[in-house]
């Protein structure tokens, strides 16, 4: 015969067994992840040094990404994008969108503080091509 996977009983409220432990265990999750991608403390149980060591991994994780993806940054900030870069990350979950989304948010916090330089002008398309390029 076939096993019946019926659910366990639920109370009046929809709750049932073990979904305080889920919740406990929800909890401590969100702790965890606070602490290795937020600057958040270190949740009851775990070292806080391990935590810190990670979360300094993960930062760096995320700077090489950015590295890669602006080059134009690494450059332009020279000696100073690892700790520019932690500056920025130290506390700060990677934004929605990824790693791109990430290049550009630091590439936005650096021209809001005035770091970047001015975007270059487009050049000049010369009067006998710009017939060849307009739109119809």
């Amino acid at each position: 015969m076939s096993e019946s996977h019926a659910s366990p009983a639920r109370g009046r409220d929809g709750s049932g067994p073990g979904d305080g432990a889920r919740a406990a265990l929800a909890g401590a999750q969100a702790g965890l992840l606070a602490a290795l991608v937020a600057g958040g403390e270190a949740p009851p149980g775990f070292d806080g040094e391990r935590l810190r060591i990670q979360a300094a991994s993960l930062i760096s994780k995320r700077r090489g990404a950015v590295a890669r993806l602006r080059p134009d940054l690494v450059v332009l900030l020279g000696d100073g994008f690892a700790r520019e870069f932690e500056e920025y990350a130290r506390g700060r979950p990677k934004p929605p969108g990824g790693s791109r989304a990430d290049a550009h948010a630091f590439a936005g916090r650096l021209g809001e503080a005035g770091r970047l330089p001015p975007e270059p002008e487009p050049p000049a398309v010369p009067r006998r091509w710009s017939r060849f390029l307009r739109r119809p």
